[in-house]
């Protein structure tokens, strides 16, 4: 399996609640940025926290890789949500390349978990940051981290 991690672009500091957070101008454009990393692989599910900045990257995503299935919005992305009950739903699963759109702390510590066996490990994601994981299956400690990118990076390769 193939799974790509994708932390949210930057969003705004505050709204009603952290939920409804929306992107910046500047969160689009690290997210657009970020698409070409992506462009030609054999993606087959976006899926996404119900956070409206990670709904909203999703769809930057989608339509930047000319995506055409529906994104696949799940309860387990959110921010607190537990990295190994996020691997237990990726079991289930049965696309072999998959693009999981969703936030800090959620992000490092699956990171972590998968490629190390556990969660004490920090990876940097910034906002818009783009892990590239290969695995046999979803499981803690045997991924391969392929690739680790942000929009800075990929500013300077351009």
């Amino acid at each position: 399996m193939k799974m790509w991690i994708l932390r949210h672009g930057q969003a705004e500091p505050s709204a009603a609640s952290d939920a409804e957070r929306r992107l910046t101008d500047t969160g689009r454009e690290e997210v657009t940025d970020m698409a070409g990393l992506l462009a030609g692989h054999g993606l087959e599910a976006i899926i996404a926290s119900p956070y409206r900045r990670a709904q909203q990257t999703a769809e930057l995503m989608r339509r930047e890789l000319g995506f055409r299935r529906s994104i696949i919005t799940v309860d387990w992305l959110t921010p607190d949500s537990d990295p190994l009950a996020a691997l237990d739903e990726l079991a289930d699963r049965v696309e072999g390349e998959v693009l999981l759109v969703s936030h800090q702390p959620l992000v490092g510590q699956l990171l972590s978990l998968v490629v190390d066996g556990h969660r004490q490990r920090h990876y940097p994601m910034p906002t818009a940051g783009l892990a590239c994981l290969e695995m046999p299956l979803p499981a803690a400690g045997v991924a391969d981290l392929v690739s680790l990118a942000n929009p800075a990076s990929v500013r300077e390769r351009s």
